[in-house]
C-alpha cells in the first residue's frame, strides 16, 4: 500500500471546474477499463454538479450513469460529493430524504461518500453521516476551507476533532478556491494529524498557482490521501495536474506506485475530450488555466467562476466580470463570511451579480433571503444587520437545525411525481430538481418509445446498426 494515495477527480470536479460538468457518460466509458488498472485510491466520479448537469442538459440519467461507472471500475473505490442536508440540490431536505439518498447511492455503487456542509454546521452532517456508514459506505467529512476573521487554524482543529466524534471515517480538508498555502496547509495537516486518529485528505485546485505546491507540504506533513486531476482537466481552476505530482513523489518516501506511462495514455485520450469542451464553447482555456492570485481575496472557487462567467455571458455583461469578482467579497462580509462552496457560493455570486447589475440588494433572490433566515444553518460570523433587514424584513430567523423543522417528504414526493415514475431512484431525482425533472422524464419516457417502436420494426428483434 503506497504512503499516499490519490484520488482522480477527472471524471467528476475537473469537468465540474473548467467546463461546467458536461462531460458525458460516453466520453468516460472508453477510459474506464484503464483507469481502473492505474491503483488510484479512489476515483471521485459522482455528485455535485453532475447530477444537475445530467438531467438539465446532457438528457442523461445520473443513475444510470453511476451504475455503468461502477460496473466499468471493479477494482477502484467510486466517490461521490454529498452536500450534507443539501444532498446535490439548493435546499435542506428531510432526514428521510438523505437517508434513502444516501441508500440508493451506496446500493448503485458509490463507496466513499465526501460529505460538506456549507458553513460547516455539523448539524447539517450527522443524518448524512450516519446513513452513509448504516448502509455500508465509508463516510469522509469535509471541511470547508476557507479564511475570515472567525476561521482560524484552531477553528479548524476544533471542527475536525467534533469531525472524529461524529463517526467520520476520513477527514478531508476541502479547499475549493485554492486558498490554503503551502505552508499553512503543513501546518493544519501536521495539527490535524495530532488531534485526531484518522486519515487526512486533501482537496485544492490551482488557481492561484499554489495548488502542487500545497499537496507537496501537505504530503510531508502526513496526509494520507491527495486529490489531483489527470493534465487535459487539471491545474488552473481544477485540481492540480495528477501526472505531475505522481511524477513529483516518484522515487521519494511517498512514491504513489502509480505507472506514468498508464496516465500518459490516459492523458492522451481525456486531452480529445478536452478539446471537444473547448470546441462546444463549454470550457474557456484563456480563463481557466490562467493563474490568478486576486483569487485570495475574491476566495472563488472554481465552479464557482464558471457559473458567474455563464450568468454575465447570458446578460451580455461580461464587462461586468471583475466587478462583479470585488463584490463577492463584500457580500460574504455582509452574509456573515459563509465559506464559497455550494449552494453558498452561488448564493453569494448570484447575489453580487444582482449588486452589480441591479444596485446594490435591490434584487433579493429567495436563496439569499433563506440564508439570511438561518435555513442553512449557523452563519460562522456576524451579518450585517442593516443588509439582513433589507433583505428579509422582519422575518424571525432560525436558530435550531432547520431539518428539524421539515417534515417526512418522501411520500409527498411519490405522489407529486407518479405520472412519471419508473424506478425508486426517479423519486430523488425529482426532489433534487422539480422543475427539471419532469422535462428530463418526458425525454426519456420519448426516446423509449422511439426504441420500442424500432425494435417492433424489426423481425429479429434487434437494433439497427
Amino acid at each position: 500500500m503506497p504512503k499516499v494515495g490519490i484520488t482522480d477527480t477527472i471524471l467528476r470536479d475537473g469537468h465540474q471546474s473548467q467546463a461546467a460538468t458536461r462531460m458525458r457518460t460516453d466520453e468516460m466509458l472508453p477510459a474506464c477499463e484503464r483507469l481502473d488498472r492505474v491503483g488510484y485510491y479512489s476515483l471521485e466520479c459522482w455528485g455535485g454538479a453532475t447530477y444537475d448537469a445530467c438531467i438539465r442538459f446532457l438528457n442523461e440519467d445520473p443513475w444510470e450513469r453511476l451504475r455503468q461507472l461502477r460496473k466499468a471500475l471493479p477494482h477502484t473505490k467510486t466517490q461521490m460529493l454529498l452536500r450534507g442536508q443539501n444532498l446535490l440540490g439548493y435546499r435542506p431536505y428531510s432526514d428521510d430524504v438523505v437517508d434513502f439518498f444516501v441508500q440508493k447511492a451506496v446500493e448503485n455503487g458509490i463507496d466513499i461518500i465526501r460529505c460538506f456542509d456549507a458553513l460547516n454546521d455539523l448539524r447539517n452532517m450527522q443524518t448524512a453521516v450516519t446513513s452513509t456508514k448504516k448502509y455500508g459506505g465509508a463516510a469522509e467529512i469535509a471541511l470547508s476551507y476557507t479564511k475570515s476573521p472567525v476561521h482560524s487554524e484552531d477553528y479548524f482543529v476544533k471542527l475536525a476533532e467534533e469531525i472524529e466524534r461524529m463517526g467520520a471515517d476520513l477527514i478531508c480538508i476541502k479547499d475549493m478556491a485554492n486558498l490554503l498555502l503551502p505552508y499553512d496547509a503543513y501546518k493544519l495537516v501536521k495539527r490535524l494529524k495530532a488531534a485526531t486518529s484518522l486519515p487526512i485528505v486533501i482537496h485544492t485546485h490551482n488557481t492561484t498557482g499554489t495548488g502542487a505546491m500545497v499537496l507537496l507540504k501537505a504530503v510531508e506533513a502526513g496526509a494520507d490521501v491527495i486529490d489531483t486531476c489527470l493534465s487535459p482537466l487539471g491545474s488552473g481552476t481544477s485540481q492540480p495536474a495528477t501526472e505531475s505530482i505522481v511524477a513529483t513523489l516518484q522515487g521519494s518516501e511517498y512514491d504513489t506506485g502509480i505507472d506514468l506511462n498508464l496516465l500518459a495514455e490516459l492523458a492522451e485520450y481525456f486531452r480529445g475530450v478536452a478539446d471537444r469542451l473547448t470546441k462546444d464553447g463549454f470550457r474557456d482555456p484563456g480563463r481557466v488555466l490562467s493563474v490568478d492570485v486576486k483569487t485570495l481575496q475574491y476566495q472563488v472557487p472554481g465552479g464557482m467562476l464558471s457559473n458567474l462567467i455563464g450568468q454575465l455571458k447570458q446578460a451580455g455583461a461580461m464587462d461586468k466580470y471583475y466587478d462583479v469578482l470585488a463584490e463577492v467579497p463584500r457580500v460574504r462580509a455582509d452574509f456573515g463570511y459563509p465559506p464559497l462552496v455550494t449552494p453558498t457560493s452561488q448564493i453569494v455570486g448570484t447575489q453580487a451579480v444582482m449588486n452589480v447589475l441591479m444596485g446594490k440588494y435591490k434584487l433579493v433572490p429567495q436563496e439569499s433571503k433563506d440564508l439570511l433566515s438561518g435555513h442553512y444553518g449557523k452563519l460562522p460570523g456576524p451579518v450585517n444587520e442593516e443588509v439582513r433587514r433589507q433583505c428579509i424584513g422582519d422575518t424571525k430567523v432560525i436558530t435550531s437545525r432547520f431539518a428539524d423543522t421539515l417534515p417526512p417528504e418522501l411520500d409527498k414526493l411519490r405522489a407529486e411525481m407518479r405520472e412519471w415514475y419508473q424506478k425508486e431512484e426517479d423519486v430523488l431525482t425529482y426532489a433534487m430538481f422539480p422543475k427539471v425533472a419532469p422535462k428530463f422524464f418526458e425525454y426519456r419516457a420519448a426516446a423509449q418509445t422511439r426504441v420500442d417502436s424500432t425494435l417492433l420494426d424489426r423481425k429479429d428483434g434487434t437494433l439497427p446498426v
